[in-house]
C-alpha cells in the first residue's frame, strides 16, 4: 500500500463506500497511474466502491489516492444524501395537492 499510496493521509477516513467521486481536471504528467485512471474514469460520478472495483485495489488505498487528488482539487467528494434528508412521500403529495389548488 505504502508503494501506491505514499504515507496514510488521516482525510482519507472521510470517505463512505457511497461517497460520490467526480473528476474536476483531466490526468497530467507526472500523476501516478491509478490517480490519472480514477480521473479519466469519474468523469461522471462513481461510488468509492465501484473506483475501487474498477482498480481491483482495496477500499484502504484507494481511499488515500482519493484524499490525495481531493486534496489538490482534482475530484470532487460528495456525500451521500442521508435518508432521513429525503421527506416522506406523504408529505410531497401534501404538497403537491396544495399547488394544485392554487
Amino acid at each position: 500500500m505504502y508503494v501506491i499510496t505514499g504515507d496514510p493521509d488521516p482525510a482519507a477516513k472521510n470517505f463512505d463506500l457511497v461517497t460520490l467521486i467526480t473528476s474536476r481536471s483531466t490526468p497530467e504528467p507526472g500523476l501516478q497511474p491509478e490517480q490519472a485512471t480514477i480521473l479519466v474514469m469519474c468523469n461522471y460520478p462513481l461510488s468509492v466502491a465501484e473506483v475501487s472495483a474498477h482498480l481491483s485495489l482495496p477500499f484502504s488505498v484507494v481511499t488515500a489516492l482519493l484524499a490525495k487528488l481531493v486534496e489538490d482539487q482534482r475530484v470532487e467528494a460528495t456525500a451521500p444524501v442521508p435518508v432521513t434528508a429525503v421527506p416522506e412521500l406523504g408529505l410531497l403529495e401534501a404538497v403537491i395537492h396544495g399547488l394544485r389548488k392554487l
